[in-house]
């Protein structure tokens, strides 16, 4: 979803749900059994939680180190090079614990370009991008698509968009919104916006008026759904109890919209919807209006990744977008889905397995994930969302 209101009390409880599961997810890794696990494992994504302690030797390592493995009883963990230091250890050779990792490295390159994107008020050049990096042009361009999962343009574009979004708001027109956002041209802005905003430049500055939403409400497996388009296609996927609480959590979200109830069409819309929840292997061929911010688009395009039958953690989110650091705003940015089952959110769980911080409750999380696992186990293969 592209518009935001102001924050509702379903939004803050959402938020601290995810709040918490996240720093649920991060403390995971103080027990000594999963630590030890993730050693033998050579996990590289417990790189930066802990590092290991070899009492024979007198080194520390990161968990990821490809040195022989060293027996149990003479390894001890250590949250930080700091402690393993202060218990007289020394960084390994091969590993370089007390160095930044390679991925740690590229991100922090990344993250220095994204920094540049964000303070220029055009879009920079690859090159200056790339001199921001560190990197030659080639080099950074496939680094940052990597860490990031879009292209350095893609995402300059999105956060101009961002820019749009909030000088709409408060722009004395539409015109001094486009060029405050950094746009040389608004004829460039007007093409984007449908795609970016959900509707008109003009009706999103003023709240929805004149946008057209059509809704309906069904009843499936997991209670009362509501389904929602606009011309872009599904902006909102909402489960409950209470279809009428759909409603209005509905009308919040677009208080100045004109809401009004789909044609044969769109009914048949609703019911692929309701036969996805139902049995998600069938997949989900329908335009989705999935808007959000810069960094809200990258957490979901990494959850529509995860594949049916599996989960990820919130950490492990956070890494594979290339923000390790962000795993608290991964979190908010889960929360923060409006389209439920086709941006699978109920995918992310805590690092103990636990499942939490699901906005549309945690018995509903379950069932899902039971139906996904059930159908991954028979060989189910569900086709691509667009």
């Amino acid at each position: 979803m592209t518009i935001t209101t102001s924050g509702t009390a379903a939004e803050a409880r959402d938020a601290a749900m995810a709040d918490d599961a996240a720093m649920a997810d991060d403390a995971a890794m103080a027990d000594d059994a999963a630590r030890w696990a993730a050693l033998l494992a050579r996990d590289p994504r417990a790189d930066g939680r802990f590092v290991y302690a070899v009492r024979t030797t007198g080194v520390y390592c990161r968990p990821s180190c490809p040195s022989r493995a060293a027996r149990r009883e003479n390894v001890s963990f250590h949250a930080s090079c700091a402690a393993a230091e202060a218990a007289g250890f020394r960084p390994c050779r091969r590993c370089r614990p007390d160095e930044p990792s390679r991925a740690e490295r590229r991100a922090e390159a990344v993250a220095r370009a994204c920094r540049l994107i964000e303070a220029a008020e055009t879009v920079p050049g690859l090159d200056a991008m790339a001199q921001a990096a560190g990197m030659s042009p080639f080099h950074f361009h496939r680094v940052f698509r990597a860490v990031t999962g879009i292209t350095p343009r893609a995402y300059a574009e999105a956060r101009r968009a961002d820019r749009a979004a909030v000088a709409l708001q408060r722009a004395g027109s539409v015109t001094e919104a486009v060029y405050e956002a950094g746009y040389n041209s608004a004829s460039r802005f007007y093409a984007q916006a449908p795609e970016r905003l959900g509707m008109a430049p003009a009706a999103y500055r003023r709240g929805g008026v004149g946008a057209r939403i059509r809704f309906a409400v069904a009843q499936c497996a997991l209670g009362a759904l509501l389904v929602a388009a606009t011309e872009a296609g599904l902006c909102a996927i909402l489960l409950g109890d209470d279809p009428d609480a759909l409603v209005r959590e509905l009308q919040d979200r677009f208080p100045r919209a004109a809401l009004s109830g789909g044609d044969a069409a769109f009914e048949a819309w609703v019911a692929q919807v309701v036969g996805f929840v139902e049995a998600p292997g069938r997949g989900l061929d329908l335009p989705l209006d999935i808007g959000g911010t810069a960094f809200q688009q990258r957490v979901w395009a990494a959850l529509r990744a995860i594949p049916l039958g599996r989960t990820a953690t919130y950490a492990e989110i956070a890494r594979a977008i290339g923000a390790p650091a962000a795993v608290r705003a991964v979190a908010q940015a889960c929360g923060a889905n409006r389209l439920a089952v086709a941006i699978p959110c109920h995918r992310v769980v805590r690092s103990d397995g636990a499942l939490s911080g699901y906005r549309w409750g945690v018995a509903r999380k379950r069932d899902l994930l039971a139906r996904e696992g059930a159908l991954a186990h028979e060989g189910g293969s569900p086709a691509r969302e667009r």
